[in-house]
């Protein structure tokens, strides 16, 4: 089943090979790392995660535009902080997320505070962080601030 998996592409976009049977992510084999730390483990490739971005970023270069991640997709610090280092900005719904893309660094005007049901406190932390944009539901939200 193993060897079915390199043949699908997102595979080998992620950096994952095969090489004398082993299971090597970015030129790092899976099994060392394992030993090392133990598992389960969580392994991420920078080397795509620069790639896949810098992708998406050069494809919009012909517009304004500023690429925003999801900090819900993947909280470590260590991918937010890559992605910050590429220039993204960091798009966050809650609290807790502004205070991750605030301690991975993020300046306050590249985090994008959307979604529905922020909490009085949550945009009274957003106003003092000086987070740009703060989107607002209409109704509810506007009058938690005032």
């Amino acid at each position: 089943m193993v060897q079915g998996v390199l043949t699908d592409t997102r595979f080998a976009d992620a950096g994952l090979d095969r090489r004398g049977g082993t299971l090597v992510l970015g030129g790092v084999p899976l099994a060392a790392i394992a030993r090392e730390v133990g598992t389960p483990v969580y392994v991420y490739n920078a080397g795509a995660i620069r790639e896949r971005y810098r992708a998406l970023d050069e494809s919009l270069e012909a517009l304004p535009h500023r690429v925003c991640y999801a900090v819900k997709a993947n909280s470590t610090l260590a991918v937010l902080r890559l992605l910050r280092d590429l220039g993204a900005g960091a798009d966050i719904v809650s609290g807790g997320e502004m205070a991750r893309a605030l301690v991975a660094g993020f300046p306050a005007e590249r985090i994008v505070f959307s979604g529905v049901g922020k909490g009085a406190g949550e945009l009274r932390a957003a106003v003092r962080a000086r987070l740009r944009p703060l989107n607002l539901e209409p109704g509810e939200e506007m009058h938690r601030l005032t």
